[in-house]
């Protein structure tokens, strides 16, 4: 079974098409380096009775959209090795650098999370 990272940020409405230009840009870099799979979502239906939503676990502000994504590898060794890669890749500096996408690297959750099901 696969590892995969994990993540959720909030995006500015406003600069979702910016930010998507930037995160295709990203998952090109992550699959130049290993990663089997880079995907990124935008919350659509994130409001159920009794839950607490992304939106509330992002602290994502009326004005924000709520993205949710993963970085599928092979394993957690393969995964340690791509992502310094990537960390060291001088692409992602100038792109996240460049960038007016709203990407706001201190409010995302993320983290790596092995095979349970």
């Amino acid at each position: 079974m696969n590892y995969i990272d994990g993540f959720v940020l909030p995006i500015p409405r406003s600069q979702l098409d910016e930010y998507r230009r930037q995160a295709s840009a990203v998952a090109e870099v992550w699959k130049e380096h290993g990663a089997l799979e880079y995907r990124e979502f935008v919350g659509d239906d994130l409001q159920i009775a009794g839950l607490k939503s992304f939106g509330e676990a992002a602290a994502a502000s009326d004005d924000e959209v709520v993205v949710f994504g993963w970085v599928v590898f092979e394993s957690k060794e393969s995964r340690d090795v791509i992502n310094e890669k990537v960390a060291s890749d001088p692409r992602m500096e100038t792109l996240i650098d460049a960038a007016s996408s709203g990407f706001d690297a201190s409010r995302m959750a993320y983290g790596g999370f092995k095979p349970l099901v």
